[in-house]
């Protein structure tokens, strides 16, 4: 039995950021965004050295799960391994 999914009915329910207050502030936010970048555009690109640097440690503690690693740093049994390694020849 195939079963058709139903689709809520309307609610007539605008998005806020397609409605004339969401665009207006989303202009507004671009505008100020704009402003903050040009008036501040030494101190943000002199910090882009150091960001670089911080997303270093940042990635290796974010990125590095699922290595086949366990809690205790011991490598779990078949991690590593190609999968052909473990059959029978």
């Amino acid at each position: 039995m195939i079963m058709e999914r139903q689709r809520p009915a309307h609610t007539g329910k605008k998005n806020f950021l397609t409605s004339r207050a969401g665009i207006v502030m989303i202009g507004f936010l671009a505008l100020g965004f704009v402003l903050l970048f040009t008036e501040h555009r030494a101190h943000v690109l002199g910090a882009l050295p150091f960001l670089l640097l911080l997303s270093c440690p940042l990635m290796h503690l974010f990125m590095h799960h699922g290595h086949g690693h366990g809690h205790d740093g011991t490598p779990q049994p078949g991690a590593g391994r190609s999968p052909r390694e473990g059959q029978g020849q």
